[in-house]
């Protein structure tokens, strides 16, 4: 079940000054937020998307007392209160690389217009709909620290399709909804899950070395910055210490 891990790459984790800092939990909320409104409760247990995005929010150490307060304005929020929306959007990087990208929006139009730009000053292009996202699937995955033969057991009995040992410990991959099986059947085992989310993993990657390197990570980090967009993706396999 063994594999080759470049999860660090396909969903970069920068580390944070406080403006970034404070636009990644403004984005947390705000997922948080539309959750509770399209799933009509601020209960977890019974809102699957509520359920994910607090724990990509917490795997960011995003403050519960934050996440609290999120859910119960959501829940007070009347009517005039902003409708967010989901929508995807896909595109080309430097090297032939595919990029896939999650939006939270209250203006499609908006939104659009701001990714398409940077796709174009960033040195990418902006694909239709449908062009690179059959490159990736989502998944749950799951990080332990421990990478011990018994945890990787713990982990296959309860659900995992693979996992990759790293410095780090144990990445584990599972199906969407088996994700929070293998996150309960880990922790009653007395494994630690550091984290588990969603992510959307590429079926195969594609090599990128020199200049391209620089202009890619360029490129996601203008699309991360942009405050509609949730999420970056790429198919990209980089030398870890260029990547750094």
């Amino acid at each position: 079940m063994a594999g080759h891990s470049k999860w660090s790459q396909i969903k970069r984790k920068k580390g944070a000054n406080d403006k970034r800092r404070s636009a990644m939990i403004s984005k947390h909320l705000r997922a948080i937020t539309a959750a509770v409104r399209s799933g009509g409760s601020g209960d977890p247990a019974g809102n699957l998307s509520l359920k994910n995005c607090i724990a990509a929010a917490k795997t960011d150490t995003v403050p519960v007392d934050n996440i609290d307060s999120a859910i119960k304005r959501a829940l007070g929020a009347g009517e005039g209160a902003a409708e967010y929306k989901e929508v995807n959007y896909e595109g080309y990087g430097p090297g032939g690389t595919a990029i896939f990208i999650e939006a939270l929006t209250d203006n499609v139009n908006r939104t659009v217009a701001e990714v398409r730009s940077v796709f174009s000053k960033k040195g990418g292009s902006m694909g239709n709909s449908g062009s690179v996202a059959w490159q990736f699937e989502k998944k749950g995955v799951l990080l332990v620290a421990d990478a011990s033969e018994a945890a990787q057991e713990a982990a296959i009995e309860h659900g995992a399709e693979d996992f990759v040992e790293s410095e780090d410990g144990l990445e584990i991959t599972a199906a969407p909804a088996d994700l929070y099986a293998v996150q309960d059947g880990l922790t009653a085992a007395g494994f630690a899950v550091e984290s588990a989310q969603m992510s959307m993993i590429p079926s195969n990657t594609v090599a990128v070395e020199g200049d391209d390197i620089r202009k890619l990570l360029v490129l996601m980090e203008a699309l991360e910055d942009l405050d509609d967009v949730q999420n970056v993706y790429s198919n990209a396999d980089m030398p870890e210490d260029e990547e750094e």
